[in-house]
């Protein structure tokens, strides 16, 4: 049982962050962002940004590879601060303004199974970095304006990991994980806006004691952000959010496929406070349909500031 919920370790970190991972399964999908994109995703302009992201997330709900509720599923609480710094160059590659980023996460993570004293653990999570970030300026699309991004994310396998009655913070395995951004401004006060990812996960060599294999590896997935906004005053926009999540990818240990397959989707309200290159965004969302992992609810924060 133990090593069932060290395997939950990187599905805590990956709940601050948007994926809630497996409860019983092998292998667990690693961090990505789930929901911490929103409104306005895809506009951006050559100089500094740094922005702070509060993510917390509660589930005591588990759902199988049938998407049926599970008997004694473990309850999952996880609290994270993300520290992001991004840079875009005013020099232009094919057109598109040049860049990179890093984001550290800072994680508290507590695991508390149906029978049994609670698995919990503190520190940094695997750093995530894009060497190169893809950032057009505005365009039009249908004769209105619209924006548009590629950034090629990486993670490091930096988190801690292995550690006896632990929690594990770190997937121990690299990640490519780019995606696409985008926002349209369909009128004056409305926009549209969307982030597609596609993961790709190494191969884990150290799955940990108990688990008896050598290796294990997550299945490809894709995941995306979506929200729609109203401006309703100079600074402050109102509308809708949603992520959401498929495993299109098999598991595998020591090379085996595994059955079961990830999936969810994440709604809720979202709003969005801008005065100047300043803006505080907060979104609450509900998890459902999920599918091989946990569901839950989520409540994101995030405070940017450009230079």
């Amino acid at each position: 049982m133990k090593a069932v919920l060290r395997r939950l370790a990187p599905m805590a970190v990956a709940i601050t962050i948007g994926v809630a991972g497996p409860a019983n399964a092998g292998v667990a999908l690693p961090p990505v962002n789930l929901g911490d994109s929103t409104f306005q995703d895809g506009i951006a302009g050559p100089g500094w940004l740094f922005q702070h992201t509060l993510s917390a997330y509660h589930a005591d709900t588990f759902r199988d590879a049938d998407g049926r509720r599970g008997d004694a599923p473990p309850e999952v609480a996880s609290v994270a601060l993300l520290v992001q710094a991004s840079y875009l160059s005013e020099h232009r590659v094919l057109g598109a303004y040049w860049g990179a980023e890093a984001i550290v996460p800072f994680v508290h993570a507590r695991v508390k199974p149906a029978t049994g004293p609670a698995l919990h653990a503190t520190g940094a999570g695997d750093v995530f970095i894009s060497p190169l970030i893809l950032q057009w300026p505005e365009t039009t699309l249908a004769g209105r304006p619209f924006w548009q991004r590629i950034n090629l994310n990486l993670t490091l396998p930096t988190g801690q990991h292995g550690r006896p009655a632990r929690l594990d913070l770190g997937s121990n395995a690299w990640q490519f994980n780019p995606h696409y951004a985008f926002t349209w401004e369909a009128s004056p006060a409305w926009e549209i806006s969307g982030r597609l990812h596609y993961l790709r996960v190494g191969t884990h060599r150290g799955p940990g004691a108990g688990t008896g294999a050598s290796s294990a590896r997550a299945g490809d997935a894709v995941h995306l952000n979506a929200a729609i906004s109203r401006s309703v005053t100079g600074h402050l926009r109102l509308g809708g959010a949603m992520y959401a999540l498929a495993q299109v990818g098999d598991d595998r240990i020591d090379g085996v496929r595994q059955p079961g397959r990830e999936r969810v989707l994440g709604v809720g309200p979202s709003l969005a406070w801008k005065r100047g290159r300043a803006s505080f965004h907060a979104t609450a969302y509900v998890e459902t349909l999920a599918k091989d992992r946990s569901e839950g609810h989520r409540l994101s924060l995030r405070y940017a500031v450009g230079f």
